[in-house]
C-alpha cells in the first residue's frame, strides 16, 4: 500500500535516519561521562533509539517507503560530530542539548500518529504513542540531571527549552491513553 501523504513519508524517513544520529551521539555522550549511573542510563537511551529506528523501518517497509540515502549520510555525519563534541564541550551542554532534542522528538511520533489517523490508519497508534512517550522519558531524564545547574536559566532563555519550557505538551504524570493522545503536539 502506498501512502498519499508526502509529509508523513518525509517524517518517517527523517525519523529513521535521525534515530541513528541520536544513537551515535549517545555513544559519545556515554563514553564522555564519568558517573557510572549516568553512563548506564545514556547507553540505555542509545538502545532505545536503535529500537525506535527498527520500529520506524518496519512501518516504512509496510508502505514501500525507501530509506533516504541523503538523510542517512547527513544524520550519520551529524551524529558522529555530536558524539565527538561530547568530549570537548563540557558536561552540561551534552545533557542540555540531548534533553532539548528529545523534547522535540516527542512530537515527531505524535504527529506521525496524527498523519496516519488522517488517512484512516490506526494500526500504528500504539507503537507511535510508545515511542513518543519514551522520547518524553528521555527528555525528563536529561532535564533531571541539569535542572539545578546555574547555566540552565541562561540556556533556557536562548534556546527556549528547560525547566519552564518544553517543545511538547506531554505530562508523564498525567498521560492520556493512546486513544485520547490526539491532544498531544497540536499547534
Amino acid at each position: 500500500m502506498q501512502l498519499a501523504h508526502p509529509q508523513l513519508i518525509k517524517s518517517l524517513r527523517q525519523a529513521y535516519s535521525a534515530e541513528k544520529a541520536a544513537a551515535y551521539a549517545y555513544q559519545g555522550h556515554a563514553k564522555s561521562v564519568k558517573d557510572a549511573e549516568q553512563k548506564t542510563a545514556i547507553k540505555q537511551i542509545e538502545i532505545d533509539e536503535w529500537n525506535h529506528r527498527k520500529e520506524v523501518l518496519e512501518i516504512m517497509k509496510q508502505y514501500d517507503i525507501a530509506v533516504s540515502k541523503w538523510y542517512e549520510l547527513k544524520f550519520a555525519i551529524i551524529g558522529k560530530i555530536i558524539s565527538g563534541s561530547c568530549f570537548v564541550i563540557g558536561w552540561f551542554m551534552p545533557f542540555y542539548f540531548a534533553g532539548s532534542l528529545e523534547s522535540g522528538n516527542v512530537c515527531e511520533y505524535f504527529k506521525m500518529k496524527q498523519y496516519f489517523n488522517s488517512l484512516g490508519i490506526t494500526e500504528h497508534d500504539e507503537v507511535l504513542y510508545e515511542m513518543g512517550i519514551k522520547e518524553k522519558e528521555h527528555e525528563v531524564y536529561f532535564l533531571s540531571k541539569i535542572q539545578n545547574n546555574k547555566l540552565l536559566p541562561f540556556f533556557e532563555k536562548i534556546f527556549k527549552w528547560g525547566n519552564r519550557k518544553s517543545f511538547n505538551n506531554v505530562d508523564l504524570d498525567k498521560k492520556y491513553p493512546v486513544e485520547e493522545s490526539g491532544v498531544y503536539c497540536k499547534k
